[in-house]
């Protein structure tokens, strides 16, 4: 066990810079806590595994292949190539902005999938993988609104400060409701997200479709426009996964 936690500690390192790629092992046994003759031992046996790869000449380590294909393994178990990824480029097109699909996993949600709009010069751009805390977003709050009750009280409980557990229960509600969630300027000032449920063959919340826009690239009637748009897409992609579930009646903005 001790073993699979530093090689864990080891990729979490190698993953987590948006800067750095490349880290030697001087950098890894630092950042690790770990003696060198350790690290060393224990990037051999990664490597072994593709877990990892080294620049020879360098003597610089970065992630190895193997995560790759078994990512790609999983992202088609998902149904994307045939069903889920064909109505996110539809949407695209439709809408002309970026959309995402995102998936929980325990208190955060890792975006699986994006499809940027060739067209749109001003995007927003969240990296494939990123992880977002479950309580924060349109895409997030919109899961969190249609899962299991009790799974989601258990994360709204570690997530969000006990005096505003009340007033964020209300706007789950609303979103429930609704079918959709909204989301502005929450992580970055000017930009804005519209989504909306996903669910499978057995009406099981499987992730959230969405839509990410910069609001002042906004005409009027769009907002409206796109909450349409991500209900009708999300109903076609849970109709394609075997759910029964209806759309929702969008209600106007005054």
């Amino acid at each position: 066990m001790q073993t699979i936690d530093r090689a864990m500690q080891v990729m979490k390192v190698l993953a987590d810079s948006d800067t750095k790629k490349w880290f030697s092992i001087t950098d890894l046994s630092k950042d690790c806590d770990l003696p060198i003759s350790t690290m060393h031992r224990l990037l051999q046996s990664m490597m072994k595994h593709g877990l990892i790869q080294q620049d020879h000449k360098l003597k610089l380590y970065s992630l190895g292949y193997t995560w790759l294909e078994y990512g790609l393994q999983m992202y088609d178990s998902f149904d994307f190539v045939g069903l889920i990824r064909p109505e996110m480029e539809n949407l695209m097109h439709e809408v002309e902005e970026s959309v995402y699909f995102s998936k929980p996993i325990g208190l955060e949600a890792l975006v699986v999938e994006r499809i940027d709009c060739p067209h749109n010069p001003i995007r927003i751009y969240d990296q494939l993988g990123i992880k977002i805390p479950m309580n924060i977003g349109a895409a997030n709050k919109v899961m969190l609104a249609h899962m299991n009750k009790e799974e989601a009280l258990k994360i709204i409980d570690v997530l969000v400060p006990k005096e505003k557990i009340a007033s964020f229960l209300e706007l789950l509600d609303t979103i429930h409701h609704n079918g959709y969630g909204e989301s502005h300027g929450e992580r970055t000032k000017g930009t804005s997200s519209v989504a909306a449920p996903i669910f499978n063959h057995s009406n099981e919340l499987i992730g959230a479709l969405s839509i990410g826009y910069v609001n002042f690239n906004q005409i009027d009637g769009k907002q409206q426009l796109l909450i349409e748009k991500i209900l009708e897409a999300s109903l076609r992609i849970s109709t394609k996964l075997g759910s029964k579930r209806k759309l929702h009646k969008v209600h106007k903005h005054n």
